[in-house]
């Protein structure tokens, strides 16, 4: 059976990279029917947080990466000691007081990558000796690594190319204690835009910062799997459940990925147009109130037919507060440039004119709206335009959004002629 695992260290954020890294292993387990170890990598005490463990975790289950089992390596510290004592007492290792180090021998070593598809080879008479256990009786990383990958049947070990070093150094352990050597994959770096390892001003930012930044778990599982893996046919845009089908490690890209984040947000705006809008809602309803919006006070019709108008315009969930946010208030507030085309004129005449063509009409919806609009501003003989845009920054305060006419059937009758009253001298 195929047994992979994830290692993430409770030091810091799960970011972009350890994603995509838990990400292809878990689709590698969901492939062949394996298992997909979580294996919390905490040996460093002083570094450890309960902060980052609980974002890792919070994260990982976020983007749908459930973990079969799940071990902690703090509490594995005897088991490490007692295969430190084993090498010792074969004497392939010897110790400097409190620190056991293992006696690298010269030799070659040859591994099969199974993305690059190609032997690599190392000479590990370039490789000092190996300190197994630390002075403070806690153990190497790839000491514990190479313990816990076998007593736990790893049989493929992916991971970033950045630990292609660390590969031979593991190698020698594993043979020394008689363990069978796993198969390794190694995934090509992710980079910046401008050509260097991703960095913060680049995107590598931790996975629950895209979550709260509007980005769907669907979203960025979809982009995340792009950086690494295609399912050919330049298709872009493809269901986890499809990917688990098709999906073989062997088929990742021998070639470094850059990360981009108006591609990301490209993704994200497709997942959310294809949302059901109550499902939507649920998601942007947490925004809302944390902006500050009172959305309780309003029925699920209402709600829903805003969520409606803005979904095939936002990239994010995060838009969604901002750009609505006039739906939701009674005092609108005006951008400056919605200011300066209400102060350029004196739209009294247009805006009780308008009113009452709105009020006379018998079906309040968008294309009676409009017709009715484009006779009046006919018999003004005045350009559409020059209506629209004062209507649209007294209703919204905003000079950009939704169709006016879509977002005024939204709005309704009431919240209209409120709104427009306050910019008609002696009222209507």
């Amino acid at each position: 059976m195929v047994r992979v695992r994830f290692a993430p260290s409770p030091t810091g954020n799960l970011h972009i990279g350890g994603g995509r890294t838990a990400l292809f292993n878990w689709l590698y387990a969901r492939a062949k029917g394996g298992k997909f170890v979580l294996r919390i990598e905490d040996t460093d005490v002083a570094r450890s947080k309960k902060e980052y463990l609980d974002e890792i975790l919070n994260s990982l289950s976020w983007l749908g990466l459930t973990w079969d089992e799940l071990y902690y390596q703090s509490q594995r510290f005897e088991i490490y000691k007692e295969y430190a004592q084993k090498l010792l007492a074969q004497g392939l290792a010897y110790q400097e007081g409190p620190a056991i180090i293992f006696k690298v021998q010269p030799e070659k070593i040859r591994i099969n990558d199974l993305i690059r598809q190609e032997p690599i080879e190392f000479d590990t008479a370039l490789i000092k000796d190996q300190v197994l256990i630390k002075s403070d009786l806690s153990p190497t990383y790839n000491f514990a690594c190479v313990i816990d990958d076998a007593l736990m049947n790893i049989t493929h070990i992916i991971r970033g190319d950045d630990h292609i070093s660390n590969t031979p150094k593991q190698i020698v352990l594993y043979q020394a204690l008689g363990f069978p050597i796993p198969e390794f994959a190694h995934l090509p770096l992710i980079l910046g835009t401008e050509g260097g390892r991703l960095s913060k001003r680049t995107g590598a930012t931790a996975i629950s910062d895209y979550r709260a930044m509007g980005y769907l778990p669907q979203a960025l599982v979809n982009y995340l799997l792009l950086l690494g893996w295609s399912p050919g046919e330049n298709q872009e845009l493809i269901a986890i459940s499809e990917v688990i089908k098709k999906f073989d490690i062997k088929d990742a890209n021998k070639t470094a990925a850059t990360f981009d984040l108006e591609k990301l947000r490209w993704i994200n705006a497709q997942y959310i147009k294809k949302a059901a809008p109550q499902e939507l809602w649920e998601m942007l309803k947490p925004l809302c109130l944390e902006k500050g919006l009172q959305v309780n006070n309003f029925d699920s019709n209402y709600l829903l037919s805003i969520v409606k108008l803005f979904q095939e315009r936002i990239s994010t969930l995060a838009d969604f507060p901002e750009y609505s946010d006039f739906f939701f208030i009674e005092e609108i507030v005006l951008t400056s440039e919605a200011k300066k085309r209400l102060d350029a004129k004196d739209y009294s005449r247009e805006f009780k004119l308008l009113l009452e063509r709105l009020d006379g009409l018998e079906h309040f919806d968008c294309l009676s709206i409009e017709n009715s609009f484009r006779l009046l501003v006919s018999e003004l003989n005045i350009k559409a335009g020059e209506l629209v845009h004062p209507v649209r920054s007294a209703l919204t305060g905003k000079t950009i959004g939704p169709g006016l006419f879509e977002l005024m059937e939204v709005l309704g009758k009431k919240r209209i002629e409120a709104r427009l009253t306050k910019y008609i001298k002696g009222g209507v």
